[in-house]
């Protein structure tokens, strides 16, 4: 018998089955169909974790473990039935677990509640197949704490200013945000870089950021300061203005200057001086004139009288 024909669209086939089940494979080995549940809310707020598992309204918790734990390794709270045995320090009055569906509220969130939760919920109900308690799920959720970072700050200082152009130094900062937050600035609707630092005393404390940068100004702009974390953004805007008033510098007039200026006062004061003394004497010798003039002609006008009052003595003679 000869041998049925070969299709050629078999090794298509054969490749295609080969890659499915190395997906398949893949998936099961790194629990790629599990889906990452992530949980976000602020500093202060309060926050629901969901389980993997909700107990059926005709049950209670009377016939389950569950433990909510962080990083695994340390227990935030675990309940056996309806009973509390296990209850990590750092979130006593804190904690709540919804009997039900077995949500973790955790209030009054603080940084360090940050990191990945898992629920791990066993039944304690055996059964033929499954006899003792046993695992029903487990499953992760990722809580992310973030901290509102303060308004943006600017604060600028002149270190030159001339006729043409303001030297300045421009700082905008920011206080307590986390995750760390990214400052930017824009001039006029156009982007700067600014030169940051940032203040943190952990990974998981509040960030302190300050960015700086160096103007010359010719004439007055508008500079907005961004701060962006976490998807937030907060701003701030400030003019920067030119300094208006040019101080023209008033240099000390020249040696020569100044000689001149003093010859000529001296003598003016001189001219003064000798006009004060030459008028009053030429007033008063003008004066004594008219005076000797006055007794001349009263003399002449006696001299008639004198020389009448004779000639009438002779005639009588």
């Amino acid at each position: 018998m000869g041998c049925p024909p070969v299709s050629a669209s078999w090794p298509l086939k054969r490749w295609l089955g080969l890659g499915l089940g190395l997906i398949i494979l893949q998936c099961i080995t790194l629990g790629c169909a599990q889906e990452k549940k992530v949980a976000k809310s602020k500093v202060g707020e309060k926050v629901g974790l969901p389980c993997c598992y909700k107990i059926p309204s005709s049950e209670s918790l009377q016939n389950y473990r569950v433990y909510w734990q962080m990083n695994i390794t340390d227990v935030v709270l675990a309940y056996s039935g309806e009973k509390k045995i296990d209850e990590h320090p750092r979130y006593i009055n804190r904690t709540k677990m919804d009997f039900q569906n077995l949500t973790l509220w955790i209030s009054t969130l603080e940084i360090l509640d940050s990191g990945p939760y898992h629920c791990i919920v066993q039944s304690l109900q055996s059964s033929p197949d499954k006899p003792g308690s046993h695992l029903l799920c487990e499953e992760p959720v990722t809580l992310f704490v973030t901290a509102d970072s303060s308004e943006p700050n600017i604060e600028r200082e002149v270190t030159a200013s001339s006729c043409e152009s303001t030297e300045m130094v421009v700082r905008c900062s920011s206080h307590g945000g986390f995750p760390k937050p990214k400052i930017y600035g824009v001039l006029n609707n156009v982007s700067v870089v600014l030169n940051t630092t940032w203040e943190s005393e952990s990974s998981l404390s509040p960030y302190n950021v300050t960015g700086t940068l160096w103007l010359n100004v010719t004439k007055d702009i508008n500079f907005t300061c961004f701060i962006e974390y976490d998807g937030f953004v907060r701003s701030t805007s400030l003019l920067l203005a030119k300094a208006n008033d040019c101080i023209v510098s008033t240099a000390l007039p020249s040696y020569n200057v100044i000689t001149a200026s003093s010859i000529i006062i001296i003598t003016f004061l001189l001219a003064i001086s000798l006009a004060a003394k030459y008028f009053p004497r030429h007033a008063c010798s003008h004066c004594s004139k008219n005076q000797d003039s006055v007794e001349d002609h009263e003399k002449e006008s006696m001299d008639p009288l004198k020389s009448s009052k004779v000639t009438c003595e002779m005639s009588s003679l």
